[in-house]
């Protein structure tokens, strides 16, 4: 007896192989690790350190910038600067603002730049 296999039911077969090998290969490799700051590939020493031209407010938005970008990425979140919270309505004096801001916009698309493995 010869059967024809529609495309639903192939498909429906091999998403079921998929879900049944998932468990040995958690099995086999372990565990991921809870939490990775970065990823490894991409560990460049330094490369989250504020530029040294910078003033003391655009070095602490930078510092805040890479944070909101790391837990961005945490979270799952699209990188948008202009979703964080810190970004739009910091909690600096009115004078350091645009400084602040600064800082930030570049420690958090740095972030995103080494996340996905670019090279300023």
């Amino acid at each position: 007896m010869h059967t024809k296999l529609t495309p639903s039911i192939v498909s429906m077969l091999f998403g079921m192989g998929l879900m049944a090998t998932a468990g040995c290969a958690g099995e086999q490799y372990g565990s991921p690790p809870a939490y990775a700051p970065y990823p490894p590939q991409y560990a460049t020493p330094g490369w989250d350190a504020p530029p040294e031209e910078m003033r003391d407010f655009q070095r602490r938005g930078y510092v805040d910038g890479i944070q909101g970008a790391e837990r961005d990425f945490e979270n799952h979140r699209v990188w948008d600067v202009n979703n964080r919270d810190e970004f739009r309505d910091p909690e600096v004096p009115r004078n350091v603002r645009r400084d602040y801001r600064y800082g930030f916009k570049r420690g958090y698309y740095a972030t995103v730049q080494h996340y996905q493995g670019y090279r300023w």
